[in-house]
């Protein structure tokens, strides 16, 4: 996950679509603060293998950024606290080759 934060403080001074996709994940985080289960739901039977094995989850939802980006996250509980764990974005093609559509 350190990776992915670092991922995310990049795009704020890197080329102008990255700077777009800084504030479209922004916005998402501040949905996702108020209504961890604001997104998509991705059905238990598609989630990828990957996210299973790498990051333990059972659950997987998506959030639509514009143009086609999408952000996986998970929910998580901790005691009464419900918090959303971003895995990663990634635009429409990888989206799909990642789900193998």
């Amino acid at each position: 996950m350190k990776k992915l934060k670092e991922t995310y403080g990049k795009l704020k001074d890197s080329k102008v679509e990255d700077q777009e996709l800084y504030k479209w994940i922004n916005r998402a985080i501040q949905d996702l603060q108020g209504d961890a289960f604001c997104g998509i739901q991705v059905p238990k039977r598609l989630i990828p293998k990957l996210y299973i094995d790498k990051y333990q989850i059972d659950n997987l939802w998506k959030y639509d950024l514009p143009r086609g980006w999408r952000l996986l996250y998970s929910v998580a509980r901790e005691g009464i606290v419900i918090i959303s764990i971003m895995i990663e974005w990634m635009d429409h093609k990888n989206y799909e080759r990642r789900f193998g559509y």
